[in-house]
């Protein structure tokens, strides 16, 4: 089949795809296209979560588990598993959030971190949509420090372990079936990860109200009271932060791969409506200064398209690092921030409101911008391999 190349994939990078994954791309764009785009905007504005339709839709289609051996759909890569993150925020950043919690962060740290038994047992239910995963790593007084500040504690007692604590931005944490909770161990001080049903005695989720930024995700506070977990639900090849910052390499740079598509977002947004917008007479697109901010905003989006490419090539070659992802993350979410205003100005004030396309992405951007590692975080990440000398703190 001819695939229909995005205008904003100005230099074709699209492909450079197998045949089966742009087979694939084109089945995900068109579940997007009538799914989601159609109701994304009334429930951004409700602050409401998507039905099950959705998450069932994207099992169905293989997006769930592309990465690990359990539950591999088709052979694929990393660079077509960075254009599904792309072509989910392309429509919706909460969409491309939900895979990356799912599929990324709750299924990644048991495909890294568990046993070959635990990998058997999860994955392909959460790859089935049968649960609905989230990840606990950020707490109220821990986010980029996560690696020394983490305060929820974990004790052994007998074949379980005791878990104490708080988290908070966990999405998918009070409206799914388990969560990874992360967690320091109180014998050793390091760094251990548990799979903790939600409906666990002492495990309490509250949805965050007022968010101005992916509205549609139910980011969680969570209080973990005393919440008894067997050993056997303890990822077993976790056993200090190098494990978990493991998980978040793979992951900072499929949010890279988000932070393009949301920009794309406010790009064909702003593209169609200048179009159309007539001004003195004309299109507002034939206008000079409207051009320039379409051109500088393709710019931004090539070059990061350029940039996330080689990175997930990198992954697949085996040489990706920390600084790499990071460098990435770092990049396409600053380029983005531009990007989405530079597009949202070009609707004027019809910019602000949902009708028009840019607003979400404009508002989206932002937690686009915090999560999976700050733009400082990840500069200092960059710094280092640079200078090969830290300056954290």
């Amino acid at each position: 089949m001819t695939f229909p190349t995005l205008d904003s994939d100005f230099y074709g990078f699209e492909s450079r795809l197998r045949p089966e994954e742009l087979d694939k791309l084109v089945a995900l764009r068109e579940f997007l296209e009538s799914t989601v785009r159609p109701v994304a905007n009334a429930l951004w504005e409700r602050g409401e979560m998507f039905g099950p339709e959705v998450h069932r839709g994207l099992a169905d289609l293989g997006i769930y588990g592309l990465a690990w051996e359990e539950t591999r759909p088709f052979e694929n890569s990393a660079v077509f598993r960075g254009w599904v993150a792309l072509e989910l925020a392309r429509v919706d950043a909460s969409a491309a959030t939900l895979v990356g919690v799912q599929n990324g962060l709750a299924m990644g740290a048991i495909a890294q971190c568990g046993s070959a038994e635990q990998r058997a047992e999860w994955l392909p239910r959460l790859a089935s949509a049968e649960l609905m995963g989230a990840f606990g790593l950020t707490e109220p007084l821990s986010g980029s420090d996560s690696a020394q500040g983490l305060r929820t504690v974990a004790r052994r007692d007998g074949d379980s372990w005791v878990l104490n604590g708080s988290k908070r931005w966990i999405g998918n944490g009070s409206i799914g079936d388990i969560t990874v909770i992360w967690a320091k161990d109180a014998e050793d001080g390091q760094v251990k990860g548990f799979i903790v049903p939600q409906d666990a005695p002492g495990y309490n989720a509250t949805a965050i109200p007022g968010k101005g930024s992916l509205r549609i995700i139910q980011n969680a506070d969570i209080t973990l009271t005393d919440v008894v977990v067997p050993e056997a639900n303890r990822l077993q090849n976790a056993n200090s932060f190098r494990d978990t910052a493991a998980v978040l390499r793979l992951t900072r740079a499929e949010v890279a791969w988000a932070a393009v598509g949301n920009s794309i977002q406010a790009y064909e947004a702003a593209v169609a409506y200048t179009k159309e917008r007539i001004q003195f007479g004309k299109p507002i697109a034939s206008h000079q200064l409207v051009q320039e901010l379409l051109a500088k905003s393709l710019g931004n989006i090539t070059s990061s398209i350029a940039l996330v490419t080689r990175v997930s090539e990198m992954l697949d070659e085996g040489t990706q690092g920390d600084q790499h992802s990071a460098l990435a993350k770092e990049f396409t979410t600053s380029r983005m921030r531009e990007t989405v205003a530079w597009c949202r100005e070009a609707l004027g004030g019809n910019g602000i409101v949902l009708d028009y396309g840019a607003m979400r992405a404009f508002a989206d951007a932002e937690a686009l911008y915090s999560y999976e590692g700050t733009r400082e975080m990840n500069t200092l990440i960059v710094g280092r391999a640079i200078t090969g000398k830290a300056a954290f703190v």
